[in-house]
């Protein structure tokens, strides 16, 4: 006898297979976690619409003709999908609506941060260290780290996209949402008590959140003071690996997945994007072990002769900097050498990432969504 669970089998192994081919990736595991976290988001007859979508931004239409859906089933139904987070849309002033796949991470998982359960977090938790695979994160990172104001000193040169001010003051529309890394600890008894609306998120992207009630929309001068609220409370900024971002995440390391999981690489270091690492004058440290506290991936600990700062752990977010009181730690800027090159938009981002999982369907697909992408931003 077949069992609702087998007649779908095929189906959310199709559909992990569709969102595996996407930039960010969902690969399979042995445990099969993944198709478990599919069953729990996907109704099949979503998960059978899901395949149909692509990296293209399309119109419902374009949709319906390739699913063999009517019009207006097909309209209603990728509504509904983009309210619940399973695809993305961009609604346009006086034309029809625009929907594209999503990928899981980041994309799927952190629209989900209004719809979460303790068994769906787990299974997440499960499939994390599969998902953030080290040698692809090091070549193609999604995030990168940028170092918290106060702790640049005023003489070094810095590039606007290394400033989270100016990387927000590009920007017109905000929305805050809480930190999906943050609600999922918690549901599951763990957890930290930073501030939870830390995930911030910009243009059209805000909008998506805005109007899809998994965020609101905030202030510029509200988006700026969150990044005084990082400073304090010791949160990593981690943006968007592009000169022109969508969103800054504000990441505590027990919480934030992605934290977490380079934790355990035995050099940080060489997985993040960033363009600092601190460096330590000895003479001047006072050991007061703050930095201690302040760490997220334990670069600085305590020995006999004093505080040690390990360089191969240190992922340049300047935490440690901000609260020196003695000057004995300090940022500066990584050898080119050690630099990993940011792409200029998001774009180039996930056609990069997708080159470097050797997905060049994908990766040709993405260049045709670029061409797409920018046709649409001129018209």
């Amino acid at each position: 006898m077949t069992t609702v669970s087998d007649k779908y089998a095929n189906l959310f192994k199709r559909l992990a297979k569709h969102l595996d081919d996407l930039p960010g990736g969902f690969p399979p595991t042995e445990s099969g976690v993944e198709q478990r976290i599919l069953r729990r988001l996907f109704s099949p007859s979503e998960a059978e619409l899901a395949l149909h979508l692509t990296l293209i931004m399309e119109e419902a239409a374009t949709i319906a003709k390739r699913s063999g859906l009517p019009l207006k089933e097909a309209e209603k139904r990728l509504t509904e999908m983009a309210r619940k987070g399973l695809i993305y849309n961009s609604r346009r002033k006086g034309r029809p609506t625009l929907y594209m796949a999503a990928q899981f991470v980041i994309g799927i998982w952190e629209y989900h941060v209004d719809d979460l359960d303790p068994q769906l977090v787990r299974d997440v938790e499960e499939y994390i260290p599969t998902l953030l695979d080290f040698d692809t994160w090091s070549r193609a990172p999604q995030l990168r780290t940028v170092p918290i104001g106060k702790s640049i000193p005023v003489e070094h040169k810095v590039m606007p996209y290394e400033k989270a001010g100016e990387m927000i003051g590009r920007h017109k529309r905000f929305a805050v949402a809480p930190c999906i890394c943050r609600k999922e600890q918690k549901l599951v008894g763990k957890g930290c008590d930073k501030t939870e609306d830390a995930c911030l998120i910009m243009g059209g992207a805000a909008d998506y959140y805005a109007e899809h009630g998994k965020g609101r929309y905030i202030t510029k001068e509200e988006a700026l003071a969150l990044l005084d609220t990082a400073e304090k409370e010791g949160l990593v900024l981690q943006p968007s690996n592009a000169q022109k971002i969508a969103n800054i995440c504000m990441c505590c390391g027990c919480c934030c997945a992605v934290l977490r999981t380079i934790k355990r690489h035995p050099k940080p270091a060489e997985l993040v994007s960033s363009a600092f690492i601190a460096e330590q004058d000895s003479n001047a440290c006072i050991a007061c072990e703050v930095c201690l506290e302040r760490c997220p991936m334990d670069a600085v600990t305590m020995e006999e002769g004093g505080i040690v700062l390990n360089q191969d752990r240190c992922i340049g977010c300047g935490l440690c900097v901000s609260t020196c009181p003695t000057g004995g730690l300090t940022l500066i800027r990584k050898p080119d050498e050690k630099q990993k090159e940011v792409p200029e938009n998001l774009v180039k981002a996930y056609i990069n990432l997708a080159k470097v999982r050797g997905k060049f369907k994908v990766w040709k697909l993405a260049k045709i969504w670029l061409r797409s992408r920018m046709k649409i931003k001129t018209s």
